[in-house]
């Protein structure tokens, strides 16, 4: 349904964390995947994360949901902002499946706005890639260069960026693409009434691998060894930098040892940012109950946004699943690979690989969990 029109393969090797690009009529014949009202109505829900942002003489005011109406905030200068639209509204997956030439750890979110003539969110700059696909209406995009960019108010937490020099500034129409690699400031102006999709990629920082580490170390009871030298330095108040590389090499030696991050890495890029849309039986299921209904011709979906992970390399047959490690020592890597790949299991895929006992029980477990779900 949404086939992108340029060579996906070159992009990566061109464009990809390189620099910003615009593609016009990157999807031919678009059609929002969802409605105005609709993602109005997805912001209502507390479960929800989603924000308004209101344009004002003075900078950017943020209001967070649920809400309950929108007349207050009149016909122009505001824009509504719906994260993780893909986990609540299944009609949004096809478009995001479209992006799937890229990997699916590195997928955050889809995020879609409805924006008001003038409304937008002022200069900043994001720590992720991301395509910005246009829907109804018109936006003015600029971006400016990487560069020493001035922090909006002083506040260094913000995003929010000083006004800046673009190097494209372009109208996005229905069907138009905006790729936006880490660290380029951007900002967004609505010139009509207008719908956005916004398709973030994130890697992990060193905040956060090393957070990872640390709890998965203390989890294992591993990660003792300690820094020793052959020498000292003549100076007793003194630390000298063969000491300090010798401490630091202490971290550097973990990462050439897969059984101390492997797990780490597996459960921290399978988890998701967002609440998912969990969707548990009213009773719970037992393996012959599912391969019975396999036969009956039951296919098995996943939930929207769920990140099944496999490790190349790995020491283990295993799946890491929103976080969480799952053994499958009878399967083999082509079996993993499927479980990993497919979002839906077809009818014959799944009477394939619940002919292995150990992955119908694995199905039977993650679709009482509410994480997958029967479909015919």
């Amino acid at each position: 349904m949404y086939q992108l029109t340029f060579d996906t393969q070159a992009f990566i090797k061109q464009q990809w964390q390189k620099k910003p690009i615009v593609i016009k009529q990157a999807f031919a014949n678009f059609e929002d995947p969802i409605a105005a009202d609709e993602l109005a109505g997805l912001a209502c829900e507390e479960e929800i994360s989603a924000r308004i942002v209101v344009t004002k003489d003075s900078g950017w005011e943020v209001i967070q949901g649920p809400f309950e109406d929108y007349d207050t905030y009149g016909e122009s200068h505001w824009q509504l902002l719906v994260q993780a639209v893909n986990h609540w509204y299944p009609d949004s997956q096809p478009l995001v499946e479209a992006f799937r030439f890229l990997p699916d750890w590195r997928f955050d979110d889809l995020m879609v706005s409805f924006a008001t003539p003038q409304g937008g969110v002022g200069p900043h700059i994001d720590n992720y890639d991301v395509f910005i696909i246009q829907g109804e209406g018109e936006r003015r995009w600029r971006v400016g260069d990487k560069g020493d960019h001035k922090v909006r108010g002083g506040d260094k937490t913000s995003p929010l960026v000083e006004d800046f020099e673009p190097i494209i500034d372009v109208v996005l129409e229905k069907g138009d693409l905006l790729y936006i690699p880490p660290g380029y400031p951007h900002c967004g102006e609505t010139l009509t009434l207008a719908l956005s999709y916004s398709i973030g990629f994130r890697a992990p920082s060193q905040q956060e691998l090393l957070t990872q580490l640390a709890d998965s170390l203390i989890d294992t009871n591993s990660g003792h060894k300690r820094f020793e030298s052959d020498s000292e330095s003549a100076e007793p108040g003194m630390v000298s930098q063969s000491q300090q590389q010798g401490i630091m090499h202490l971290l550097a030696e973990l990462a050439n040892q897969p059984d101390k991050y492997q797990t780490m890495l597996g459960q921290l890029l399978s988890q998701n940012r967002f609440e998912l849309d969990i969707c548990e039986g009213e009773e719970a299921l037992d393996t012959d109950e599912l391969v019975d209904l396999i036969s009956q011709g039951a296919s098995i979906a996943r939930i929207g946004g769920l990140k099944v992970l496999r490790l190349e390399g790995d020491l283990n047959s295993r799946l890491f699943i929103n976080g969480e490690v799952y053994p499958l020592a009878t399967a083999t890597e082509e079996e993993l690979l499927t479980l990993a790949n497919e979002n839906w299991l077809e009818n014959e895929q799944a009477q394939q690989l619940c002919g292995n006992n150990e992955i119908a029980s694995l199905m039977v477990t993650l679709i009482n969990q509410g994480l997958y779900y029967l479909a015919e």
